[in-house]
């Protein structure tokens, strides 16, 4: 697609995983992402196919314009550089909010059970798991009792039951400030390709308890509470009571605390990148609150506890 043509390459965004992004600016002003996958560690196609199901669902995703999947490269739409998590303020965030939730709507809605993997109880223990084995065994540096596995286990056994009975949909995975962006038609929607079919309340955890930008919790609520009319109002799987609902997003929100946790441990001890250590804090925060809601989750908030009186004593910062 760029053969003859004129352009210069610049690193566009940082990613978690080996991927890079290249803005790729062409003589005439007009601009696409080079993205660079080395196959060894990532695979295109989930990206590729990810694109035409949330694009025909009507989300503003980027175009694939050319690809080579053999050796990892595509080129994509450019939806330019200014994120979610750039844009949000007071004032702007219910804006960003209703559009992010509205969008939510519209993919949830187009869901069906055979485009995407089941996010089902193998994954969710697989995800879970990163938290004793890298936030507590490697960035903690804690061995935990037989006591403590066993509330660890029966704490992932009792969120799983709620989760699987969940309403199932499609799952961007990632549906938070950094991966949605301002555009012309908000919110243009990056980086896709884990997504699968799981619970309804996955993706409003993602957005709404983001480990990059906290909010009060009263709004927090509010943004929840017309999400939820919204989605009844088009038919969605969520419960007919407001207060079974908010359960479900606290307890699909202990799930995803655990694994983020885990994962930024892991991005920090094995592969370098300290930036995410400032944002542990307030995921720790979102994971202690929802745990003190509800006495079935109090064995892991007493657990959590524990591990800090350990963690202070060595002089870890929890």
């Amino acid at each position: 697609m760029l053969e003859g043509k004129v352009f210069s390459l610049a690193a566009a965004s940082a990613d978690a995983s080996f991927r890079r992004y290249f803005r790729v600016s062409l003589a005439d002003g007009h601009t696409l992402i080079a993205m660079d996958a080395p196959p060894p560690q990532e695979d295109c196609r989930p990206f590729v196919h990810a694109a035409e199901v949330f694009s025909a669902a009507g989300l503003h995703v980027p175009r694939v314009r050319a690809k080579d999947l053999e050796r990892g490269f595509l080129l994509l739409d450019d939806l330019g550089d200014t994120t979610y998590l750039q844009s949000l303020t007071a004032e702007t965030a219910d804006s960003l909010y209703r559009d992010a939730c509205q969008a939510l709507i519209k993919l949830q809605s187009a869901s069906t059970p055979q485009e995407f993997p089941p996010y089902d109880e193998a994954l969710l223990n697989r995800e879970m798991q990163l938290f004793p084995d890298w936030y507590i065994g490697k960035h903690l540096g804690l061995t935990l009792t037989e006591k403590q596995q066993a509330v660890i286990q029966q704490s992932f056994a009792l969120l799983n039951r709620n989760i699987l009975a969940q309403g199932q949909v499609y799952v961007h995975r990632d549906y938070h400030s950094r991966n949605l962006m301002v555009c012309g038609e908000n919110p243009g929607v990056l980086d896709f390709q884990d997504a699968v079919y799981g619970a309804i309340t996955y993706d409003l955890v993602s957005l709404l308890k983001d480990a990059y930008i906290s909010w009060e919790e009263d709004r927090v609520l509010d943004w929840l509470i017309r999400y939820w009319q919204d989605a009844k109002q088009a038919g969605l799987p969520v419960p007919q009571d407001i207060a079974d609902f908010y359960r479900d997003f606290e307890w699909m929100g202990v799930q995803r605390h655990l694994k983020v946790l885990g994962i930024f441990a892991r991005l920090y001890h094995r592969d370098g990148k300290e930036a995410y250590l400032k944002d542990m804090p307030l995921v720790m925060d979102y994971l202690r609150r929802a745990c003190a809601r509800y006495i079935e989750l109090r064995p892991l908030l007493r657990l959590l506890d524990e591990l800090q009186g350990v963690a202070s004593q060595q002089g870890l910062t929890f």
